[in-house]
């Protein structure tokens, strides 16, 4: 690698990709059969999954990422359908459906030059609407309603199911019943439905868990949530509960759906709430709001992009779906990630539903999805992982929200499971903070307070060591005193102070970490790789934080804990040292390479440190070698500037679907559900990494870039750091940092060094 001394270009040359997504555009020419048809869209809270039938009838299921219902399980808010007359989708008429990126929108185009229909359906950047845009060449008629399928009581009996409301069932676990919505009869607003929590799994959650006193002076997260929509239109008039129709056929009409989650002592409150807010909404102006939302995108799309070209024909359709998948995941993200609840790994908040889809899973609703509504650290970690170098930093604030506002309880249960301060964080988390019944356990006979009966998870904290990573390089990249000052140091400094207390020191005075586990693979460990690297780490990017902010008292606890670290452990493979999960390990049940955590996410070993070698050996003996789903070798083949094999892996991600569905980005199932996001996340960190790195004061460029792929592109760094470039045939055509004082700690890689 050789220092970047001076800003190249070696010609004038002129950017023109910034925010323009023209060429990744998602175009069908046919309307879809069903569901599984889909195109979604979002505004980071409220999501939408829209299709068009043959026969005439637009229709789209509306999300929101905290409809949480009574039993902890993220559900849909509706479904809506739009019937047009005369059909202009039916056989012989042209058709057109189109997510246009750059705008945030999906335009639908149909029927002939005597019948032409253009409809425009947006979600709000900046309101909690979706707004459809009707206009037609001839007067149409049009109808508007909601179709809801939570129309009573049931219980969920199947064994596949339940595995939807994962956390209650299991042995032992309780009836699970799904309550009916409510479409309101009366209302002179529009079409009004909702779903009320008449009541909660909390209480009952926290007393199996010891930790009954927390709901004496905190309010239950569930209990009386109401979520729902309200359909107005001012071409419309109501025809029944939850129907609107227009009166007389119309050239140009418009139809707007607003949502609302909060916890109101009544339904009327939360009618009214919604009917309030709506029409607020309405007294702004329509144009300017769909000007402010396309405004938003387009400055979305301005942060960050990669586009990735070449000019090899056998490869131009893979690399072609690395640019446009990687510009659709990154989308995803951004529609689902802006709420007041974190990205849910398994489906987001672009679940559909199964009736059409073959297998074990067919014919579930909408709200089904594998692993239900708790959060898996090691699943929930990766679309965030992505968005340090895009620039997302908006999107990741309801994740540290959701940790920091989980710290209360988890002090609460460090301090009454174990007697000591800090706070440590389960790998399987309600939202709320707490482990799910099934994995703490109902049959607590012959097991102590706070330890779980599920073996996978029973001393798996690393998540609060990364989390704590995560917040850091937040603030490394963003520089923001008040994330410092109000989220990252509180959490951070209470999950050190559980590791420092948690664990007895052997007789040369180094913390022994025993009982634990390395991940989930080995559940029996002795020094696990992950909490050694992970601690070291944290305790040396929490001393480079402004001394002004840190007690003498912290950064000797920092300074101390580093001392008092056990080696990396290390063992023998075929003569050679590599990397060793743990200094001693048993127990595999899960397919991770723990060792590989010094890789990612630690960064202790990699390009531009010492011991590289000992790495690559150490990724080329791993365990378990395949790629999709949360496994994360793309990322790490990148980190170790192993150029073939990173591209290879992400390349495979980026060209590897679930073609039972229209949309290019529906990953999965894999070991979660679809859409996947764990899959598309690993890939966009992975291509990220292959042209730039980040360690300490470093920016490691082009360390994993194949010479044979093009590529235009705009990432992140720390302190504020941009980075962009152009490269074509191996050549760098332009690159340029800014501010220009980072120059000087860029290194590029030997294969583009001058």
């Amino acid at each position: 690698m050789n220092k970047l001394s001076f800003v190249i270009p070696f010609f004038i040359f002129v950017i023109f990709s910034s925010f323009g997504q023209s060429n990744n555009n998602v175009v069908w020419n046919s309307p879809s059969l069903n569901s599984m048809g889909s195109m979604p869209a979002g505004n980071g809270d409220i999501g939408i999954n829209l299709w068009v039938e043959k026969n005439g009838d637009l229709l789209f299921y509306l999300s929101k990422t905290d409809a949480w219902s009574e039993n902890g399980r993220l559900l849909k808010i509706g479904k809506i359908r739009l019937s047009l007359s005369p059909n202009p989708f039916k056989a012989g008429n042209s058709f057109l459906q189109e997510l246009i990126l750059e705008d945030g929108v999906i335009h639908i185009k149909a029927g002939n030059d005597e019948n032409r229909i253009v409809i425009n359906t947006w979600v709000d950047a900046n309101n909690p609407v979706v707004e459809l845009n009707v206009k037609s060449s001839i007067p149409i008629s049009a109808k508007v309603s909601t179709e809801p399928w939570r129309t009573k009581r049931r219980q969920i009996k199947s064994d596949t199911e339940i595995h939807s409301a994962y956390g209650l069932n299991g042995e032992g676990g309780p009836d699970v019943f799904v309550e009916k919505d409510i479409v309101v009869p009366d209302s002179d607003e529009g079409v009004i439905w909702l779903h009320r929590n008449n009541r909660s799994v909390w209480k009952d959650n926290l007393k199996l868990q010891g930790l009954e006193n927390y709901a004496k002076s905190n309010n239950d997260p569930l209990l009386h949530r109401t979520f729902g929509g309200l359909i107005r239109s001012g071409q419309m008039k109501k025809l029944n509960s939850g129907q609107m129709e227009t009166s007389i056929p119309v050239n140009q009409f418009s139809v707007s759906v607003y949502t609302e989650t909060s916890q109101t002592d009544s339904q009327n409150e939360w009618v009214s709430q919604i009917s309030q807010k709506a029409k607020d909404i309405e007294l702004l102006s329509r144009l300017d709001r769909f000007k402010a939302h396309k405004m938003w995108w387009q400055s979305f799309w301005n942060r960050s992009y990669i586009n990735v070209s070449t000019n090899n024909a056998t490869e131009k359709e893979i690399v072609f779906n690395v640019t446009r998948n990687y510009a659709l995941q990154r989308y995803i993200n951004a529609c689902s990630g802006r709420g007041n609840s974190p990205i849910k790994f398994n489906g987001s908040i672009f679940t559909v539903d199964t009736e059409n889809l073959k297998g074990d899973y067919k014919g579930f609703d909408a709200d089904y999805r594998r692993w239900g509504g708790p959060y898996w650290w090691q699943n929930t970690r990766l679309p965030y992982w992505s968005m340090l170098e895009s620039g997302d930093f908006d999107l990741m604030q309801p994740l540290f929200k959701m940790y920091r506002d989980a710290l209360p309880i988890r002090k609460l249960a460090t301090k009454t499971y174990y007697n000591h301060k800090g706070a440590f964080f389960p790998e399987t988390m309600n939202f709320w903070g707490t482990y799910t019944d099934a994995n703490y356990g109902r049959n607590r006979s012959e097991l102590p307070l706070g330890l779980t009966q599920n073996l996978y998870i029973r001393y798996y904290w690393q998540s609060g060591l990364e989390i704590s990573l995560m917040m850091l390089d937040y603030y490394a990249f963003t520089q923001d005193d008040n994330f410092l000052k109000e989220t990252l140091l509180p959490v951070v400094s209470e999950i050190v102070n559980f590791f420092d207390l948690h664990w007895r020191r052997d007789k040369k005075g180094e913390i022994l970490f025993d009982p634990a586990m390395a991940l989930e693979t080995y559940n029996k460990a002795v020094n696990p790789l992950p909490e050694i690297v992970g601690i070291n780490k944290i305790c040396n990017e929490l001393l480079k934080l402004p001394g002004s902010e840190l007690t003498k008292s912290q950064q000797k606890q920092w300074k101390r804990l580093i001392s008092e670290l056990p080696e990396i452990p290390t063992e023998m493979v075929n003569g050679q040292t590599v990397l060793a999960p743990a200094e001693k390990y048993s127990g595999k049940q899960n397919v991770e390479n723990p060792e590989l955590y010094a890789i990612f996410p630690y960064r202790a070993f990699g390009v531009g440190k010492d011991s590289l070698e000992m790495a690559r050996r150490t990724f080329a003996n791993r365990a378990f070698k395949q790629t999709g789903g949360w496994q994360q070798n793309a990322i790490k083949a990148a980190y170790l500037g192993l150029t073939e094999e990173a591209a290879k892996l992400t390349s495979t991600n980026f060209n590897t679907w679930n073609t039972s569905y229209r949309f290019p980005t529906n990953w999965g199932p894999n070991y979660d559900w679809i859409p996947d996001q764990d899959h598309g996340s690993v890939a966009l960190i992975a291509l990220q990494r292959m042209l730039v790195q980040y360690d300490k004061e470093k920016i490691y460029l082009l360390s994993a870039w194949p010479k044979n792929w093009d590529v235009d592109f705009k990432l992140l760094a720390p302190q504020n750091t941009i980075v962009e470039g152009k490269i074509i045939n191996g050549v760098i055509k332009y690159l340029k940092i800014s501010p220009t004082r980072r120059e000087k700690d860029a290194i590029l890689s030997k294969p583009y060094a001058k």
